[in-house]
């Protein structure tokens, strides 16, 4: 079997990829190059890959793929259509990165809600050395026990930031994107009540149709002006130029975001305007990059290739 993988920089140099090489002839490419990209996979049994679309137009010449592994749990890279009609299998990886997506919500959190970009800059400016107290009371912040949390899709990562923000003392309230899903250990509400009622109001919620613009003009002025918006779903969900004069106006209080409409991030981007860090924070879509979490996708690709060898249907996907 030869085994090409095309993007090997999206899970990090770092990573330890020399498992593959038990299952057969393994070729690494680092990034992907569109002018390369269907020759480098021309005599390929398996591919993995992360951003390059698997369409009829790169794997037309492709013919001895038998498997496609994605490092990533979404599949919006495969035309489903071309690859079924070629009997060409598609795996993904599920769950890999769920603590990491936690913890970092939190992180993105505490930056804004404890204001920690202004302290910090007090203490290293040298005007903490200058005080004549032992404190700093100019940029208050608030605990946040006794808050209301709202979660904007309940799925795995979404119950894990419930749990976690309930040891904080928080309230977790919830929207169901889909409508289907029931949860009774939380209190499922309408979107607009969660916007209301939220002191916090973190997204976990997939791309797609219910989702795509979920949080505008209208759903921002619908906050209160204290809460912080976090954003680690998908940058499309959240419009970024109504988010940007939100925080310009104070018509809430914060933003975390790890996820852009456009990524890498556009030098034209609304929220640049938005300089004030005790504000907005981005990190550029490090939710799910921890060293475990990039090791375990990894691995768990390797374990697809290898449940495939056996006939197994370990996270197969069809559509």
């Amino acid at each position: 079997m030869k085994i090409v993988f095309m993007e090997t920089n999206t899970l990090g140099t770092d990573v330890d990829l020399s498992r593959f090489s038990e299952l057969g002839e393994v070729v690494q490419y680092p990034l992907s190059d569109p002018a390369q990209n269907a020759e480098r996979i021309k005599d390929a049994d398996i591919i993995i890959v992360n951003k390059i679309p698997m369409n009829e137009g790169i794997l037309a010449g492709a013919k001895n793929v038998k498997l496609i592994c994605l490092t990533a749990t979404g599949t919006n890279i495969v035309d489903f259509d071309y690859v079924n009609s070629r009997g060409i299998a598609v795996t993904n990886v599920k769950g890999y990165s769920t603590q990491s997506v936690i913890q970092h919500t939190f992180a993105l959190l505490f930056y804004v809600y404890e204001k920690l970009a202004f302290y910090d800059s007090f203490v290293k400016s040298g005007e903490y050395s200058k005080s004549d107290i032992f404190s700093n009371f100019s940029c208050k912040f608030n605990e946040l026990a006794g808050k209301t949390w709202g979660i904007i899709g309940l799925g795995e990562i979404g119950r894990g930031v419930a749990r976690a923000a309930e040891v904080f003392g928080c309230k977790v309230i919830y929207y169901s994107t889909s409508g289907k899903n029931t949860n009774s250990d939380y209190e499922r509400v309408e979107l607009a009540a969660l916007l209301r009622r939220s002191d916090i109001v973190s997204i976990h919620a997939p791309l797609n149709a219910a989702t795509n613009n979920l949080i505008g003009e209208k759903e921002l002025a619908q906050m209160k002006k204290s809460a912080v918006l976090l954003n680690l779903g998908r940058g499309p969900i959240v419009n970024q130029e109504a988010l940007a004069e939100a925080l310009l106006s104070d018509t809430i209080a914060a933003a975390g975001l790890d996820v852009l409409t456009v990524e890498p991030m556009s030098p034209d981007n609304p929220l640049l305007k938005v300089q004030d860090s005790t504000k907005l924070i981005i990190t550029p879509h490090i939710a799910w990059a921890t060293v475990e979490a990039r090791q375990r996708c990894a691995d768990e690709v390797c374990e697809n290739i290898r449940a495939y060898f056996r006939g197994e249907e370990r996270n197969r996907v069809t559509k």
